[in-house]
């Protein structure tokens, strides 16, 4: 299985690392990709950086690295995920604006009929904000909120973190192990 995963300027970095190192862990390709703002925002929010998205993900590509092979539908992998997905990169999608590797692979994700997993991570949201998630849906993407869940009664911020990834990895499909709902 090969996969697309990109992470924006938005909050919530560790869900889009964690989300790679588990991708990795089942022995799965990740195509990573970080905006500018992604790094800056990474570097605010937790201890990790471009190196170790490098060191961790198959590929790893900035987001002005337009000739990278996904980001034409000839390249052949099972879908993609923006985690964490900021309002503006999902507009950008939402409305064809493909000007960096992100929203291009977005693109062509969706119009290949691949999966697109768009976990956005911003509240609360305008009519603006709804109307460009509405047309994400609409386009066919998985518009998945970063929003916490407690009926797994965490522990620590690791255990939400693991969870939500846990949930977005079952959006491709993949088997999972965790706390379910009785």
């Amino acid at each position: 299985m090969k996969l697309i995963v990109a992470l924006t300027g938005a909050s919530g970095q560790i869900v889009g690392i964690r989300l790679i190192e588990k991708l990795i862990s089942k022995g799965i390709e990740v195509y990573a990709i970080a905006s500018r703002a992604a790094k800056i925002t990474m570097k605010s929010e937790t201890e990790y950086d471009e190196t170790y998205l490098r060191s961790i993900a198959t590929k790893y590509y900035d987001e002005d690295e337009i000739y990278a092979p996904f980001s034409s539908g000839s390249f052949r992998h099972d879908g993609m995920a923006i985690v964490p997905c900021s309002i503006k990169t999902a507009s950008s999608i939402a409305y064809g604006i493909t000007d960096n590797l992100i929203t291009r692979s977005a693109d062509v994700t969706l119009k290949e009929g691949r999966k697109l997993v768009v976990a956005v991570r911003e509240a609360p949201l305008h009519k603006g904000h709804l109307s460009a998630l509405m047309r994400l849906s609409e386009l066919g993407a998985v518009v998945y909120p970063l929003v916490l869940s407690f009926y797994s009664k965490p522990k620590t911020i690791e255990e939400l973190v693991d969870f939500t990834v846990s949930r977005i990895m079952e959006q491709f499909g993949i088997e999972v192990e965790y706390k379910r709902w009785e």
